[in-house]
């Protein structure tokens, strides 16, 4: 073989690597900017939250407006003008009934009695106010049930609450066991409300 043949041979192996690295290049570029497909095309739920990450941390001081459209299943009336409207009790195939509504207060001063509402089990009392005090009681079945927590003891319910300002609405939240599936009314019950009859959806 000649050498200018070699080199030749040579010249365009250098020319090949030179355009497949440029197209690797140009790919390399394009597989990560595809319009959300990439690593924030996560599926639903995937990313973890605290228990009640979610749940405002009700100072009272922002005025927010009502978690649902819906009418209320169940308005109970408290203390100082406080009103819990609950406006729904949902089924979970988890195994869990998620209970969802909003305080307002329509008095004309500042509510600061919400640290009632975590209720008095230790457990709950050291990470703060919160609505873990709710229960659902199944009276067919004599049994009650307690807002869930997780292993340090924080509900799975709104937490943070500790005043509500006058004219101002909190949406809350609270998750427990669901009774049998044949079960689909209970009384709700939290600290300074009256008790009011619910029903399960879902």
């Amino acid at each position: 073989m000649s050498i200018r043949y070699t080199a030749k041979a040579r010249g365009a192996l250098a020319a090949g690597a030179v355009a497949v690295s440029v197209s690797l290049l140009v790919a390399g570029c394009g597989g990560g900017g595809g319009g959300g497909e990439g690593d924030d095309a996560r599926p639903a739920g995937s990313q973890s939250a605290s228990v009640g990450g979610n749940a405002p941390k009700g100072d009272g001081g922002s005025g927010q407006e009502p978690v649902s459209e819906l009418e209320p299943i169940a308005e109970l009336r408290g203390e100082m003008g406080m009103v819990l409207s609950l406006t729904e009790a949902k089924r979970d195939s988890g195994g869990f009934v998620t209970v969802s509504g909003q305080v307002e207060n329509t008095g004309d001063r500042i509510y600061t009695r919400a640290n009632k509402w975590r209720g008095d089990e230790t457990d709950v009392i050291k990470h703060g106010s919160s609505t873990a005090g709710a229960t659902l009681i199944d009276p067919g079945g004599k049994k009650r049930y307690y807002v869930l927590r997780d292993t340090d003891g924080r509900c799975l319910c709104t937490m943070g609450l500790g005043t509500v300002k006058a004219g101002a609405t909190v949406p809350v939240f609270m998750q427990f066991p669901a009774p049998p599936e044949e079960v689909d009314e209970v009384q709700f019950q939290m600290p300074t409300f009256p008790p009011a009859t619910i029903k399960i959806t879902g």
